[in-house]
């Protein structure tokens, strides 16, 4: 007989939804990219619109009643669609899920000149917060990297963005680059500091597999630089107003991001276009399902084929796990009640490898929150190891 393990369950609340646009194309793929993008010489803008829309239509059931929270264009480079292609998504998007009033509408953007022109258009389109991938300001390591801009079109990309409309512009930026010194990176975030960003997301490079970077590797600072630099960034950012909310963004003061805040504190988003994720919870059946998208471009296009390339609910042992990665990425962490609500377990099944953490000094309680301490945030893997 099989022994049978029941787990304490308190009902599944509806958390807020996102919606999530993957655009799969870009100029030139970037030898430390493993995200699903394609280049190509001709983008099937009409083609692909329609597709999303369609995709959409079959995410609709997911939306049980909610408003739009936030909506996301990632890629790829969405700035390759024209604005109108953006306008006619955001107003088909609209005329099926209701927004709310306070809904951010982020779109990633490259800093080329070709990209800026469309700045004011996208504002018109009603986006109203601007995701630059600059990556770096230095002339020297924006060619390492392989990129399509120079230093002096990124500068002029935020400014552009100013003066199209944009008052919540977040910069994109790495370190850990090639053959970079500390000064370099702080030169990078006293740029993005100086332009008036009002986010920054500071992220290190990491080797991922499948890119040309893992096949033939560039020299990366030491371990030592890398920590060194990491330290001062922080310390930068934090003399200049910008506080750590998660482990790579900071931002000027109320000016998170609430699309990324969103997937941090296990909330749901529908993911529409090739290769794009979601995750829902569905009252009726009380589940919580992943689901995925074709991800080749010509099989998403292709009207025969199931745009849907698979969905797996996120069984009852995992939940803690799934819950945990994201949630204990905020700096502040999450309020006990939020993971019952979020998962449907008893946080008492959590509990006793809480206390195993909070005794190792990895993790914190205040009130009825739980959350890294600052020791913890640098060992993260080992937190979760836990669960």
């Amino acid at each position: 007989e099989p022994l049978v393990v029941t787990t304490e369950s308190t009902p599944l609340h509806l958390p807020p939804l996102s919606l999530y646009i993957h655009i799969p194309w870009c100029m030139r793929k970037c030898p430390y990219c493993d995200f699903n993008s394609h280049t190509t010489d001709s983008i099937p803008e009409k083609n692909y619109v329609e597709a999303l829309i369609a995709d959409l239509d079959q995410e609709l059931e997911s939306v049980q009643g909610r408003q739009l929270h936030s909506i996301f264009f990632g890629g790829g480079t969405p700035s390759l669609f024209s604005a109108k292609a953006i306008n006619t998504i955001l107003s088909e998007v609209e005329k099926r899920i209701p927004f709310s009033s306070q809904i951010e509408i982020t779109l990633e953007v490259n800093p080329s000149t070709v990209e800026q022109q469309k700045f004011s258009g996208y504002y018109s389109a009603g986006v109203n917060r601007l995701s630059i991938g600059v990556q770096s300001f230095n002339p020297h390591q924006l060619k390492s990297l392989g990129r399509t801009h120079n230093n002096v079109e990124a500068i002029n990309a935020v400014q552009t963005a100013k003066t199209a409309g944009f008052h919540n512009v977040n910069i994109d930026l790495m370190h850990g680059l090639p053959e970079q010194s500390q000064v370099d990176a702080l030169q990078d975030i006293q740029q993005a500091v100086d332009l008036d960003a009002s986010h920054i997301s500071w992220y290190q490079l990491t080797i991922e597999p499948n890119t040309v970077f893992y096949t033939s590797p560039p020299t990366l600072p030491v371990d030592d630089l890398l920590a060194d630099i990491q330290q001062a960034g922080e310390q930068m950012l934090a003399k200049n107003n910008f506080k750590q909310y998660e482990i790579s963004a900071f931002c000027q003061p109320n000016r998170q991001s609430k699309h990324n805040l969103n997937y941090w504190l296990f909330g749901d988003y529908i993911g529409i276009g090739a290769g794009a994720h979601g995750k829902i919870t569905s009252l009726s059946n009380q589940t919580i399902q992943r689901r995925w998208k074709t991800r080749a471009p010509k099989d998403y296009l292709s009207t025969d084929n199931n745009i849907l390339a698979g969905n797996k609910e996120i069984s009852q042992e995992d939940l803690p796990l799934e819950f945990m990665m994201n949630s204990l990425r905020l700096n502040a962490g999450f309020q006990k009640e939020l993971f019952s609500q979020r998962t449907g377990l008893s946080f008492s099944m959590a509990e006793e490898k809480i206390h195993t953490l909070i005794d190792r000094k990895l993790l914190a309680e205040h009130s009825s929150t739980i959350k890294p301490t600052p020791i913890g945030r640098k060992f993260l893997n080992n937190i979760l190891a836990e669960f």
